[in-house]
């Protein structure tokens, strides 16, 4: 198996996405794979629409698009998932119909999806050989063959993990890798990778571009989806773009810049990525967090919040920027607490609790925290405050004043749906993300805790996700804003508090102090050297 063959070197520790700008070469190798005029419509609605693709030996392909560009859709096609309503797909000139994910597999095409196809209650290495078990030669499973094997594949992709706990007992990275693992069991020939990145931190990236970088050397093609850009430049050979279900060009990665692969995938000249500061001085302290201790064995939390602006939660992964966010909100227990909300005392025992006092959460993970997914767009919003639409006597819902509020937020925020009636499940991730910011501008709720707001967005989403940002500063919305992605929190934030092992390290007050060395001086702990 390829897999076997690598050999990983040490790596350095390392915390935010920061990703060495390194311009790939244009690969001259054997074409293995050509998709020609491939189409696909899903009740009505097209969804691809005559797009070519062309894959050579050995080369990283960036697919490159807003969510909903058909990115994911074309990759099922590829990977047997979806056939497709016209068109055709050669594998080594060779024409092929794929029935079903195992026909694309016995051609070595193995896939990665941005959602995990992970069987939580069974262990890491079930779950990397489900399918394709190990047995003894009474044909019974050799499970002791598959952990050394599931172990030795996971050292050499960085990892270090006991093989027999559940995928449940794990975390998001960790689940990453046991898909990677699981990919790499098989003699993959063309690998494709659906947002691989989007839950690992820069030292867990680095590992997933070591692994490519050895998989291309040994003539797997890859074909890289990620929205973000500074990746595209580290990893891939070729760029190829899809907007609205179409394919509108491909380039060599040495051709490109940051603005002409902006201006492909959204159509349009983005010239500022940060909306700017607002010229005027922050409102007075909404909250004051005096005291906020999680646990007795760690230090005490404080900061204050103002009116009208995005104070910034900075710092590595694993510092406790969302945990100090879901014990405020009650989400987890304090052992102690000495917080104030507009002068009065603020300690909520649940999160309906802080929701009721005018608190409300984007979580990081908006699918499994922030939306009921086969639920409507209308009714994911309308149930943070569902008494705003209820008669005052019947207490029945009133579905034309519901109707109302909802056409009227999604106008404002710009959601893209065909209808308040469709399920938020097939949204892109971008109009996911305001639909879950939606539901709570319904509740009306002054302070938002904004976690990791733009993850899995594309370009053009997280521009109209940042100026809603700043509208919402200037009518007296109060943000908190828990990122890894640094040029959001230098961008983005009026302050900054960095954490750093539990505690808050630093806050930065002036806006020409908030840079990006400055914030990974504190969050690295560099100060104290």
């Amino acid at each position: 198996m390829l897999v076997t063959s690598f050999q990983m070197e040490s790596l350095p520790v390392a915390g935010f996405r920061i990703v060495e700008d390194v311009k790939g070469s244009m690969v001259e190798g054997v074409k293995i794979l050509e998709l020609r005029g491939i189409t696909k419509r899903f009740a009505g609605v097209s969804a691809l629409s005559q797009v070519d693709l062309d894959l050579q030996e050995g080369e990283v392909l960036a697919l490159l698009g807003e969510n909903g560009a058909g990115k994911s859709t074309l990759m099922k096609i590829l990977s047997g998932v979806h056939q497709p309503d016209a068109g055709t797909i050669s594998f080594r000139g060779e024409g092929m119909q794929f029935g079903s994910p195992r026909d694309a597999q016995k051609l070595g095409i193995s896939i990665i999806y941005q959602e995990f196809s992970l069987i939580p209650h069974l262990p890491v290495y079930e779950n990397i050989f489900y399918g394709q078990e190990k047995r003894t030669r009474w044909g019974s499973l050799d499970r002791n063959a598959m952990k050394q094997e599931a172990k030795l594949i996971l050292q050499k992709l960085g990892v270090i993990l006991d093989v027999t706990r559940t995928v449940a007992q794990l975390s998001i990275a960790e689940q990453q890798f046991v898909e990677i693992a699981k990919a790499l069991t098989r003699d993959t020939r063309i690998l494709i990778l659906d947002e691989p990145t989007a839950t690992l931190t820069s030292q867990e990236a680095e590992k997933l571009f070591r692994v490519m970088r050895q998989l291309r050397e040994s003539g797997v093609a890859m074909v890289f989806i990620s929205h973000h850009l500074e990746e595209i430049f580290t990893i891939a050979d070729r760029v190829q773009c899809l907007r609205d279900g179409r394919s509108v060009g491909t380039m060599a990665i040495g051709d490109c810049t940051t603005a002409s692969l902006v201006k492909l995938i959204a159509g349009r000249d983005i010239t500022h990525a940060f909306p700017p500061r607002p010229d005027r001085v922050p409102g007075p302290v909404v909250l004051d967090v005096r005291r906020l201790r999680r646990q007795a064995d760690l230090p005490d939390i404080s900061f204050t919040l103002r009116e009208g602006e995005i104070l910034g939660f900075a710092g590595l992964i694993g510092s406790g920027r969302t945990e100090v966010m879901r014990a405020l909100i009650g989400a987890d227990r304090s052992v102690e607490r000495d917080v104030l909300y507009r002068g009065k005392k603020f300690a909520p025992m649940t999160p309906a609790d802080a929701c009721g006092t005018g608190f409300g959460l984007v979580p990081e993970d908006r699918k499994q925290q922030g939306l009921i997914l086969p639920f409507s767009v209308a009714d994911n919003i309308v149930l943070t405050n569902l008494g705003a639409i209820s008669h005052p006597i019947l207490h029945k819902i009133q579905r034309r004043q519901g109707v109302t509020v909802v056409d009227a937020l999604i106008k404002s925020l710009r959601i893209k749906t065909p209808s308040p009636e469709q399920m938020v499940r097939n949204l892109s991730g971008g109009n996911q993300q305001k639909v879950v910011i939606a539901k709570w501008l319904h509740a009306d709720c002054q302070v938002l805790i904004f976690d990791e707001p733009t993850r899995g967005i594309d370009v053009g989403a997280k521009s109209e996700i940042y100026e809603l940002m700043r509208a919402l500063t200037t009518k007296g919305v109060s943000i908190i804003m828990i990122s890894s992605e640094l040029p959001e929190v230098v961008g983005m934030s009026d302050r900054v508090v960095v954490m750093r092992q539990n505690r808050v390290e630093k806050l930065i007050e002036n806006a020409e102090e908030i840079t990006a060395e400055n914030i990974m001086h504190y969050a690295t702990g560099a100060h104290n050297l």
